[in-house]
């Protein structure tokens, strides 16, 4: 009997193991990018200087191994395989499934953190551990597992409850006390709210997570950045023939990835463009919405708008958290641009961290060496694509930026790319049909793209062009205007 329950556990393990790694690495990518996990003491005593600190710590710490992904699926199948143990009641083994399933199914949320399920496997932890002493210690243990763990303390106090009888409600009201005497004197900067329910639970504050699943749409634009960040363009594409969601984020996405390949001209208007916003997206502080465009920015040559965007996304991350993604990149404009000083600032903090170490010692070399930077095969790239001097623009004047980026390198056909696709985006026909000839002579296409054939023959049959995928977007766009 024995046996088969072990069994159970592994194959419940090796389940959460293919659940993460195979189906979904991009919402691992997604923990691990907004939280920079250091390796130092001010860092452990900055978590748990606040109520389920430990909790936090523990799950950050954790998080930071979702940079590899197979090694972040196996640490959540281990974790996952010791909340169903803890979980176990006797004679109701199958029982032990349901608590690590509802947490499975609420992780769903992008933004519940992993210190909710450490904070949980610490209770029942607590709670066998501590199953024979009594009761009267609770008024010590209970306090102490607030502090560590945040008001999931409570599942404890009601195992204990369960434990020693009704006799033991006491617990549950000394509970109160302890967070009502947190409030009034440790933690009067906090609201009422975020006291008795948790801070570190969820990543949006005085925000609960919803048992809403996994939305399609959602994950699918969250693995589109994941594709970005790691720059796996072909799949991008590959996915987007066969199921695009109709928001500005998977265009930006998309057409980042044609670029890439050289196929924006042929095929950009293959797939759903929201508009004007369908190239780069302007400014929206959140955490997730200006990613693809500040990838856009940094490949086209527009350093210090990347900087900009990311610095934003990091400054939009509601909980507090650095970004590793972000601070690297950020790093990476400064150094660009030479502001070697202020890169070293992002640099030393990266190299406190476990997986952003060694690319940050490599950095900080690579500043000594003016040679080495113009010689590195993206850096030394940029800075000659970069503009060569700094100007503020509008959001509205985007096209204008993509053809001055062109004119200030020649060799930049993103750029061009880019120009021209974003006058075809707000229609500006007139535009088009002037600069033409200036992608026959610099674009490096041995005969004009089909795309811009399309176009050209929408322009000249006045859209009348059945089946034309410019005509399709141009109607639809024209109906948008028009109130549809």
């Amino acid at each position: 009997m024995k046996y088969w329950k072990c069994g159970l556990s592994v194959l419940f393990g090796i389940g959460v193991f293919v659940f993460w790694y195979f189906f979904y690495p991009h919402a691992l990518n997604y923990q691990e990018q907004y939280q920079l996990f250091l390796w130092t003491g001010d860092y452990f005593l900055e978590r748990v200087s606040v109520p389920g600190g430990l909790a936090d710590w523990l799950g950050e710490f954790i998080v930071q191994f979702y940079y590899v992904e197979w090694l972040g699926a196996l640490l959540l199948a281990v974790l996952f395989m010791v909340l169903q143990r803890l979980s176990v009641v006797p004679r109701f083994y199958l029982l032990s499934f349901v608590s690590p399933l509802l947490l499975l199914w609420l992780m769903g949320d992008p933004s519940v953190l992993l210190s909710l399920p450490v904070a949980v496997i610490l209770c029942l932890l607590a709670f066998r551990l501590l199953k024979a002493v009594h009761a009267a210690f609770d008024l010590l243990i209970v306090p102490v597992l607030y502090w560590l763990v945040g008001p999931v303390a409570w599942l404890y106090v009601v195992l204990r409850v369960i434990r020693w009888g009704w006799k033991h409600l006491w617990s549950a009201g000394w509970l109160v006390a302890v967070q009502l005497t947190a409030y009034a004197f440790l933690l009067p900067q906090w609201p009422l709210q975020t006291v008795m329910a948790g801070n570190g639970y969820y990543r949006i504050p005085l925000h609960w997570p919803s048992l809403s699943g996994y939305d399609r749409e959602m994950y699918e634009l969250i693995r589109e950045d994941y594709l970005v960040r790691y720059e796996r363009w072909d799949e991008i594409v590959k996915r987007a023939q066969e199921y695009q969601v109709h928001t500005p984020f998977s265009s930006v996405c998309v057409n980042l990835a044609l670029s890439q390949q050289r196929q924006l001209a042929e095929r950009m208007f293959e797939f759903y463009q929201s508009g004007e916003d369908a190239l780069i997206m302007p400014r929206i502080r959140d955490l997730t919405s200006m990613l693809p465009s500040a990838e856009a920015f940094w490949r086209l040559g527009m350093v210090n708008s990347a900087q900009r965007y990311m610095f934003d996304t990091q400054e939009s991350i509601l909980n507090a958290r650095k970004s590793g993604r972000c601070t690297k990149r950020i790093a990476e404009c400064m150094m660009v641009n030479g502001h070697y000083q202020t890169a070293r600032k992002q640099t030393s903090l990266l190299k406190k961290s476990l997986f952003y170490r060694t690319w940050a010692k490599e950095a900080e070399t690579m500043m000594k060496d003016e040679a080495q930077m113009n010689a590195h095969p993206v850096y030394g790239k940029l800075r000659k694509l970069r503009y060569k001097e700094d100007f503020l623009y509008s959001y509205e004047e985007i096209d204008k930026m993509f053809g001055l980026l062109f004119m200030n390198n020649k060799e930049n056909r993103m750029a061009l790319d880019y120009f021209m696709a974003q006058m075809l985006l707000k229609g500006d026909m007139q535009g088009v049909m002037q600069y033409m000839p200036m992608v026959q002579q610099y674009g490096g296409y041995r005969y004009m793209p089909v795309g811009y054939q399309d176009v050209v023959k929408c322009i000249q049959q006045k859209g009348n062009v059945p089946g034309s995928p410019f005509a399709a977007y141009a109607k639809r766009m024209m109906q948008k205007g028009g109130g549809e």
